[in-house]
């Protein structure tokens, strides 16, 4: 049996700074929310336990683990774009919309950021991949909130 300090260990560090984090949403405090996603996303350098043989119980946590990631990850996101930061995170949700392409919020997020940047042919454009790739792969039309974001985008123009 291994014992230690629940503060030495990155996954209990990663898993209070989400929470604080959304806390801080909740209280309306973005900037801080921010601060506190960014510090538990930089705590990731990989696979968590990469070394480790993954049998079913380490299998689950591994991925309950990486599912907050992902969370935290949109989270993080999210606050960037409620303080205006649209035309600094198109880079990384074009990355993001690579690495999990059936995940419509990166999609809604590339949108809207592309939106607020006055780029809407490039946030149209990204309905259009997402509608293709949901519909190669799942059979599915986007989402309610994603075609809500593109009729928004439409009657803008």
């Amino acid at each position: 049996m291994l014992r230690r300090a629940s503060s030495e260990c990155d996954v209990d560090i990663f898993e209070r700074l989400v929470t604080e984090g959304r806390k801080r949403v909740r209280c309306g405090e973005h900037a801080e929310a921010s601060a506190c996603f960014e510090q538990a996303l930089n705590l990731w350098r990989g696979p968590a336990l990469a070394n480790v043989q993954p049998g079913p119980i380490v299998a689950g946590f591994l991925k309950r683990l990486d599912e907050l990631r992902i969370e935290c990850t949109e989270m993080s996101v999210e606050v960037q774009l409620e303080l205006g930061r649209h035309q600094e995170i198109v880079g990384r949700l074009r990355s993001l919309v690579a690495e999990f392409p059936l995940r419509e919020t990166f999609y809604r997020q590339l949108m809207l950021a592309l939106y607020r940047s006055d780029r809407k042919t490039d946030a149209l454009g990204i309905y259009e991949y997402a509608r293709r790739v949901l519909d190669r792969e799942l059979g599915l039309e986007p989402g309610r909130k994603l075609r809500e974001l593109r009729h928004t985008v439409l009657a803008s123009t």
